[in-house]
């Protein structure tokens, strides 16, 4: 194999991960003609269709499906080893991509995000925000977050923020014209912004508490969103109750424009965690990362 030939390896891992020569180009800093033409040549080479293309989408095929399985780990190995000798540097440099939900970047990394530019300038942070559970490893993340309990037990989770719980709120108007709830039972009376599991397409039940027990709320889904920051938005637009975290909903219960309702009937779990694959040594950008985040 020539030296070169790795392109085409790079740039196809890079378009399965994002299912888009487009993407891809933005994340390799090159133009979407040069991955399509590293892909073409990988393929050419390997007499083999990797990719089902179209004029709207990219998908891999049963054959691109075996492959990156084979090559989206080597390629993590082949950067791991370029981050174990860069820490033989003075200062942590490369790429750090992180997953997390939008909700996650405001309670947790958008406060330090300031700090941690001016310790560790030579570190490149991208965010990737989705509200579903996506394989950090075949999308070639080097971390995520999440709450606490969402994560699963083959990761190595490191704890992010203090305990959260789940508020119940709406604005002083709504809870004007339609009541403010007492009870479980008032909820199902009430617009309940729900909210659709993106990973899965199913509605997501509320989870509350009752006489100290724990129930599943399944309320009327007449107004459904995808985005914890859409629900929050909605009910401070008067629409509907927001089942939404106490640290999201906190500056506008401050200032007034929510109330919460409830408080009694809202459980309280594990914060949020950064999580990473059990079988790789955190790189040194992660460890910094760590540092700023966890002090």
């Amino acid at each position: 194999m020539k030296i070169h030939q790795l392109d085409g390896y790079i740039a196809f891992a890079a378009v399965a991960r994002t299912r888009s020569f487009t993407a891809a180009a933005a994340q390799l800093g090159v133009s979407p003609q040069a991955v399509s033409q590293a892909v073409r040549a990988l393929e050419s080479r390997l007499q083999l269709r990797l990719l089902n293309r179209t004029t709207r989408s990219v998908s891999l095929n049963e054959a691109g499906e075996r492959f990156m399985a084979r090559v989206g780990p080597a390629l993590g190995e082949l950067l791991d080893a370029a981050d174990a000798i860069g820490e033989l540097r003075d200062t942590p440099s490369g790429l750090l991509r992180i997953n997390l939900s939008r909700v996650a970047f405001a309670a947790v990394i958008q406060p330090r995000l300031a700090s941690f530019r001016a310790r560790y300038p030579d570190v490149r942070l991208e965010f990737g925000f989705d509200d579903g559970f996506v394989d950090i490893v075949e999308q070639g993340y080097d971390a995520g977050i999440r709450l606490g309990e969402a994560i699963a037990k083959d990761m190595v989770s490191v704890p992010l923020s203090r305990e959260e719980r789940i508020a119940l709120v709406a604005t002083p108007v709504y809870l004007a014209q339609h009541g403010t709830p007492r009870s479980i039972a008032d909820l199902t009376q009430h617009t309940c912004i729900r909210f659709r599991m993106p990973s899965s397409g199913a509605l997501y039940r509320w989870e509350l508490l009752e006489g100290g027990r724990e129930i599943t709320l399944d309320a009327p889904a007449t107004l459904t969103v995808n985005d914890t920051g859409a629900m929050l938005a909605l009910a401070l637009d008067g629409l509907g109750l927001g089942y939404v975290l106490a640290s999201a909903a906190q500056p506008h219960l401050a200032a007034g424009r929510l109330l919460e309702v409830m408080p009694e009937a809202t459980p309280r779990f594990p914060g949020f965690h950064l999580y990473y694959p059990s079988r790789r040594q955190p790189p040194a950008k992660l460890r910094c990362f760590l540092e700023v985040w966890r002090g």
